[in-house]
């Protein structure tokens, strides 16, 4: 063998070896630990019309712009969460809206609130049907390459279900499963939507529901609830 090609095969195996570093740090980081994958599940069906839909997420922007939930991420033992977004109406109306984005900093709570002020509204109209929404949150999480200390679901809607089955099946199993489920009613149609909610959505160790008593009071119930979820089941209790 000449000396170049010696060198040749000695830079091919050094490539082989440095694919193989990276792959690995690739698999690790992949199933690097957090303190909580959130999903966000958006209620967008035809009782929640485009103003309401800007109240809603102009209160997610500024609940991850605020320092309640900024200091929240920071608390845990990772201090580091993973969240994602996905809009709910009707039956087949389910839609990722921003996918898996990990937070571990004031700069990237600021950068994900940034995300949120230019996220379209998935559906112009539809029902109301949150079994389909939660399988597909439960999807979601099973999508997600890392792995949380704590998996939380976060529905918040102003209605109960319109098409499709009841959900306390579909919650059951995801109960079971070891997810949070919580809830965040709206009650400006609906007065008693948090029984409800408790009745028939939320489930999981240390699931809770935050009322929003309208549309226009989302902002300060959405801040409160991320940060309480957050932080995890002994904080506010």
């Amino acid at each position: 063998m000449t000396v170049t090609g010696a060198s040749f095969q000695i830079q091919k195996v050094v490539a082989m070896l440095l694919a193989g570093i990276c792959v690995c740090l690739t698999s690790a980081r992949a199933n690097e630990l957090v303190d909580l994958q959130l999903v966000l599940a958006v209620d967008v069906s035809s009782s929640v019309n485009y103003e309401e839909y800007d109240l809603q997420m102009r209160g997610y922007v500024a609940a991850f712009r605020s320092a309640e939930v900024k200091d929240a991420i920071r608390s845990g033992a990772v201090g580091r969460i993973r969240v994602a977004m996905m809009q709910w109406a009707g039956s087949d109306q389910q839609a990722l809206s921003v996918n898996w984005t990990e937070i571990g900093s004031d700069a990237e709570a600021e950068a994900f609130a940034d995300r949120l002020e230019y996220v379209p509204r998935a559906f112009d109209f539809g029902g109301t049907a949150i079994t389909p929404a939660l399988r597909f949150a439960v999807d979601l999480l099973a999508r997600d390459g890392h792995r949380g200390t704590r998996q939380v679901i976060d529905v918040s809607g102003d209605g109960r279900v319109t098409l499709g089955a009841e959900p306390d099946k579909i919650r059951d199993q995801i109960v079971a499963s070891g997810i949070t489920i919580n809830g965040l009613p709206i009650l400006n149609e609906e007065p008693t939507l948090n029984r409800y909610y408790e009745a028939h959505v939320i489930g999981g160790y240390g699931a809770f529901v935050e009322i929003a008593a309208d549309f226009t009071n989302f902002a300060q119930a959405i801040r409160q609830k991320l940060a309480r979820e957050i932080r995890g089941v002994f904080y506010g209790s």
